[in-house]
């Protein structure tokens, strides 16, 4: 069996972090870990672009329309959303993950998912940079990894 082997590593490029103001708290702690993370990897600063929207419903169009730019190498997609008491939860989540998946379809962008759901602001905090690690980290990792598995299948190591 042969192997597709991948570098972490940068190839060049832009990359963008779009993350929701809603929760800022925790989305804070999310990309200081993705910028931090995608510097460590060797992407220059100067080519990680913050693009804020208002909310996690609001990331897929944003992914959908950075994405469609042909600006950027990756995507890294930052969000929290909170379980309350009503069902809003759910159709947040849903159509925020749906839709996200959907844009990195349509586009064939590598986009880095960190979009937390969770059921109480210590958990969020837990995976902004607590106990449980940093999710942007390993959304901005996988990002790095995909165009890196990206870059080899192009080039004919697939």
């Amino acid at each position: 069996m042969e192997h597709v082997n991948t570098a972490l590593s940068w190839s060049g490029g832009n990359v963008a972090i779009i993350a929701a103001r809603f929760n800022d708290l925790v989305v804070q702690n999310l990309i200081r870990g993705a910028h931090e993370t995608l510097l460590r990897f060797g992407v220059p600063d100067h080519n990680i672009h913050l693009i804020r929207v208002p909310g996690a419903f609001e990331l897929p169009a944003a992914a959908l329309w950075t994405a469609q730019s042909a600006h950027y190498r990756a995507l890294v997609v930052l969000g929290v959303i909170i379980r309350g008491q009503t069902p809003h939860f759910e159709y947040v989540a849903g159509a925020s993950s749906s839709g996200l998946s959907q844009a990195a379809l349509q586009t064939g962008l590598p986009m880095g998912f960190g979009l937390l759901t969770v059921d109480t602001m210590d958990q969020a905090l837990d995976r902004a940079g607590g106990k449980a690690g940093n999710k942007g980290e390993d959304a901005a990792m996988t990002a790095v990894e995909m165009v890196s598995l990206l870059d080899a299948m192009q080039s004919g190591g697939a």
